[in-house]
């Protein structure tokens, strides 16, 4: 069945979605959406299908924003800067863990788009999934600068000098939006929920090697575990769909690298 609005339907104005009504001469392509309702009772997993306006410029975000306006104001799913910049509108597009905001309709080469909750987190309902495990991961490994002098847990109050170089050998892991897309691509985590993940584990390395952290012994125990770094079998699909290049793949693979330099290095 397809849930869409009849012609000559009243159409409610548009508040936040910059959508056209649907008119005669307007290409149309149909939405498949997962809908389910963990907590409601009796309610099974189903793909439901609208048939959506499609325009130029058209995402996947801005389609489902169309139909919980439209067409079905129950649909639940997350979104916040619809920039590509806060990560909250994770979701798997045509099988693919993809942002939503960044993700254009025209560019998937077909009228047939299914939309579905992350693989790998628990669904609170349709395409919204829980993130408490992978917060939880991200903050075992201590995401923040340690030093000894001003305390473990404190902020750092005094700037801290670096050149350059030593800089850029962490940059390009700052760049993590913690959207969530590489936890769900990655096998390990499938089979693992103790897995750290390689969100958590690239962080890792990004605060192992900047040149003001201290931290590295708190750190290690967590990452130079059975669930740590080297539980990772390289699938590389967690570089393969993050959408920032952070190559989070690469950063736990430097990261046993660092693991295995210190743990045989001589006092």
């Amino acid at each position: 069945m397809v849930v869409e609005i009849k012609q000559g339907e009243p159409v409610e104005k548009i508040l936040h979605v910059s959508v056209p009504t649907l008119a005669t001469d307007t290409r149309t392509i149909l939405l498949r959406v997962y809908r389910h309702n963990p907590n409601a009772r009796g309610d099974e997993p189903r793909m439901v299908t609208y048939r959506v306006p499609c325009t130029k410029g058209l995402t996947v975000l801005d389609a489902l924003l169309w139909v919980k306006e439209h067409v079905d104001n129950g649909l639940a799913f997350r979104y916040s800067c619809r920039m590509g910049i806060c990560g909250s509108c994770g979701m798997l597009i045509n099988g693919k863990p993809m942002l939503g905001c960044e993700t254009q309709i025209s560019e998937l080469g077909t009228d047939v788009v299914e939309v579905g909750p992350l693989t790998n987190y628990p669904v609170v309902r349709d395409v919204a999934t829980d993130f408490t495990d992978f917060f939880s991961h991200h903050n075992r490994v201590r995401p923040y600068l340690i030093r000894k002098e001003n305390g473990e847990d404190k902020p750092v109050e005094k700037e801290l000098l670096q050149t350059e170089e030593q800089k850029l050998e962490y940059y390009q892991f700052t760049m993590c939006i913690m959207c969530g897309l590489c936890d769900a691509a990655c096998p390990i985590v499938a089979m693992d929920r103790e897995f750290l993940g390689p969100q958590a584990l690239a962080q890792a390395y990004r605060f192992a090697i900047d040149s003001r952290d201290q931290g590295w012994t708190e750190r290690a125990e967590v990452v130079d575990s059975p669930h740590g770094c080297f539980r990772c079998e390289l699938a590389g699909s967690c570089s393969a769909v993050c959408p920032k290049g952070v190559d989070p793949g690469m950063g736990v693979q430097l990261l046993k690298r660092e693991v295995l330099k210190r743990r045989f290095a001589r006092p």
